[in-house]
Formats: C-alpha cells, sequence, structure tokens
C-alpha cells in the first residue's frame, strides 16, 4: 500500500485518474433516462468519481453549560459540542473536496446524482461522496466543477429552464437543552399524552439554525436559491454529571444551489406517448 499523508487525491484516487486519461472504460451511477436527459442537456458522462474521509469524532467534555426554566429567552448553542460539529462539517466537506478534485483531474464539468453519507466505522465515522463526473459536450465551459445531488433528468429540466446547479450545499446545527424540572415533569412516564415543550424548543430551534446555515451556504456559492434534496433529525440524552440530564439535538439540510444564467420560456421535454402496434392478419 502507498504511503499517503492526506494531502492531495488518494494513491488509489490518481490510478482512477491514470486509467481514465490512458482512454480506459469509464463507469457510471446514472440509470439509463439519466444519461438520456444529460444527453438532452448537452452533457456526457465522464466516469465514477468519489471522496472519503475517515474521521475520529469524540464528545468526551461536551456539555450543555446553559440551565433554565420556562421558555428560552436566548438562543440554544451547541456550547461544549462545538469541536463535535466541527468535526461534522469538516468530514463532509472534506469528502465532497476530494470528490471535486477527482472530477476537475479527468476533465469533467460537474458531478451528478452525488450520494453524501456518514457512516460508524469501528471507533470513527466514514464521510463518503459517491456521484458521476460528466463533461460539456459543447464548447460551452462552466467556469469550476459544479456538484449536486439531482439526478441526471433534474438537472436536464433545470438547464431547460435556464437554471444550472452550482454546488450542493448543505446545513448542520447541534443544540443542547438542559432537562429542567418542567421537561421531567412532561416526559415522565405518569405525564400522559402531553407535549413536553422543551424537547419542542429543542428540536425546532436546531431545524432553524440548519437552515440558516444551508442559506449561508447557498450564499457563499454564489447562488440564487437552493432544492432541498433531504432532511435528518436525530436526539439522544447525556449524563454529564450526576443528576444532571442533558438533551442533545443534531439536525442536517442537504440540497443544491442553483443559479439562474437565462430567462426563458421553454419547458422541458414531455415524456413521448407510445402507442403498441400489433399486426393483424386477414381471415
Amino acid at each position: 500500500m502507498t504511503a499517503w499523508n492526506g494531502t492531495g487525491l488518494p494513491p488509489v484516487a490518481e490510478r482512477r485518474v491514470r486509467r481514465a486519461a490512458e482512454g480506459g472504460p469509464w463507469t457510471s451511477l446514472l440509470s439509463a433516462p439519466a444519461a438520456a436527459g444529460l444527453r438532452v442537456a448537452g452533457l456526457v458522462p465522464a466516469g465514477e468519481v468519489m471522496g472519503s474521509i475517515v474521521e475520529q469524532i469524540s464528545l468526551v467534555g461536551a456539555s450543555c453549560g446553559m440551565y433554565w426554566s420556562g421558555p428560552m429567552a436566548t438562543p440554544l448553542r451547541p456550547a461544549g459540542f462545538g469541536p463535535y460539529l466541527d468535526a461534522l462539517n469538516r468530514g463532509y466537506a472534506t469528502a465532497l473536496d476530494r470528490l471535486t478534485q477527482e472530477a476537475t483531474a479527468i476533465g469533467a464539468d460537474g458531478v451528478v446524482g452525488i450520494t453524501l453519507t456518514a457512516a460508524p466505522l469501528g471507533g470513527a465515522v466514514e464521510f463518503t461522496a459517491l456521484g458521476t463526473a460528466v463533461r460539456a459536450g459543447g464548447s460551452t465551459r462552466p467556469g469550476r466543477v459544479f456538484t449536486t445531488a439531482l439526478s441526471g433528468q433534474d438537472v436536464a429540466k433545470l438547464m431547460t429552464a435556464g437554471w444550472v446547479p452550482a454546488a450542493l450545499v448543505y446545513g448542520i446545527s447541534v443544540a443542547v437543552r438542559h432537562d429542567d424540572w418542567q421537561t421531567r415533569a412532561q416526559a415522565s412516564w405518569g405525564a400522559g399524552n402531553t407535549e413536553v415543550t422543551g424537547y419542542t424548543q429543542l428540536i425546532a430551534h436546531a431545524r432553524a439554525d440548519a437552515r440558516a446555515r444551508l442559506g449561508r451556504h447557498t450564499r457563499a456559492a454564489g447562488a440564487d436559491g437552493a432544492i432541498v434534496s433531504s432532511m435528518g433529525l436525530r436526539m439522544w440524552s447525556i449524563e454529564p454529571s450526576e443528576n444532571h440530564r442533558d438533551h442533545v439535538a443534531e439536525a442536517s439540510v442537504f440540497g443544491t444551489a442553483v443559479a439562474r444564467f437565462a430567462t426563458t420560456t421553454a419547458t422541458a421535454a414531455r415524456p413521448l406517448t407510445i402507442f403498441p402496434l400489433q399486426h393483424r392478419s386477414k381471415s
């Protein structure tokens, strides 16, 4: 195994780039309709590309650092979970950056149908970005490689309507709330069917903050808006010390930043209606 210091492309990605330069067969994650849709938009597959990073992420020392009762007067903040949030952002960003580097190395203009995942791997987490690099068939080329989670059909529909994908964008938020007396009472087994207002506040804040971060990421990409492709949410409890319980909410929003390049009244092509033909023999 070739030694690698973590900068540039991993050795296995460099070998894929060399095979592409030698004119070897390319691979694609596109479905047949997606590949056909991209050709309508003037894009052809250039090869399958990926980026990944395995990162050790620790929650040691994380705590809420906040105590209150009743309605919250100030927004929740990640407090001791700041390093954890930074690690999540770094993992996704590194995976996407390595995917983009490989796409650039094989002369691609964009990557479509990207799946961006985070999965436990032993005591660490693997962040993976996987998609199909595409190349413009004409002489007009974008200034930078675009990335999108949209399928080939959706990219074609966007471009026929005067829009282009700019970048895969995301927002991640981690919020922590101390379980005060009211929260504990509402969440107890004898409370019956009642709203736990502390949990509602916690989740609502995490979702709103994740969307705000998505908006900032979209503006940084120089785009006009974003098409949301997926949203995630999980909540768990921690006990930083004896008789002290907090709840943590982690919300995420992923999407594609899009920019308008033309004003057009053209509409996406309609699907063809196919009539079966049956030969009848004369009796």
